[in-house]
């Protein structure tokens, strides 16, 4: 599976030509009804601009159609018609909000973002070495992801599907897992309040971030194809960030 490589620079330029990220969908569950208790903490996340309630409900049902498809059989197992036909909406409805199934994995990856951001928030990580700060963050994102397997490996694989359509998408998630990394690095809360393409921490702990996100989704990867496990996951990103950052 192809990780995708995108600078810090990079990324903010495909965000901005979007004018920013689609907001995440407004609603009082956290997912479908099968997810069994979130791993983080929800914020009420805003209504998404120029979108009547009726509207964001019925976007809701598709992308937790689309989660619960993916939850039980994977990629595969995500076809728009059978996704339009769980969240009741016609398939030409679910068209004008979502082009493709790459469209919606990737806009609930997004959500598991914003899931751990409101954790964050609420929690910042603190205290100790800029390393266990790091690798705190990391152990948190991967078990947040992979805790559903089927759906982690569908999502893997709407980010390597090399749609460029879903460029914009990537670059967001990038950008929001950059500024999480950076500020775990400096110890303190994210500013999630400020643009996602803001400038945030140094040119270096920037790079860092980007190396270490890259690298995640690398050894992701190696979890996806059944190399590893997940624990093995976070144990590999803390080597990479302990050769990068210093530390035993």
């Amino acid at each position: 599976m192809t990780t995708p490589v995108r600078s810090s620079a990079t990324a903010r330029r495909e965000a901005a030509k979007s004018g920013g990220a689609r907001r995440r969908v407004a609603s009082g569950e956290s997912g479908s009804a099968s997810d069994g208790a979130a791993p983080f903490p929800l914020a009420a996340p805003p209504p998404i601009a120029g979108l009547a309630a009726s509207q964001v409900k019925r976007m809701r049902r598709i992308v937790d159609a689309a989660v619960r498809l993916a939850e039980g059989g994977g990629f595969e197992a995500v076809r728009l018609r059978d996704v339009a036909e769980a969240s009741d909406v016609a398939l030409g409805t679910l068209y004008k909000y979502f082009h493709s199934k790459e469209d919606i994995l990737l806009f609930a990856l997004n959500e598991e973002v914003g899931r751990l951001e409101a954790a964050i928030v609420t929690r910042p990580i603190t205290g100790g070495e800029a390393l266990e700060r790091v690798e705190t963050l990391f152990v948190r994102a991967t078990s947040g992801l992979t805790r559903r397997p089927h759906f982690a490996r569908a999502v893997l694989r709407s980010i390597a599907g090399g749609d460029l359509g879903m460029s914009l998408k990537v670059a967001g998630f990038m950008l929001r897992m950059t500024r999480l990394v950076v500020a775990a690095e400096r110890g303190e809360a994210p500013n999630v309040a400020e643009p996602v393409d803001a400038p945030y921490g140094t040119e270096r702990e920037g790079q860092i971030a980007i190396v270490l996100i890259n690298f995640w989704f690398s050894s992701l990867s190696g979890w996806a194809g059944g190399l590893h496990s997940a624990r093995e996951v976070a144990e590999q990103v803390r080597t990479a960030a302990a050769l990068l950052m210093g530390g035993d």
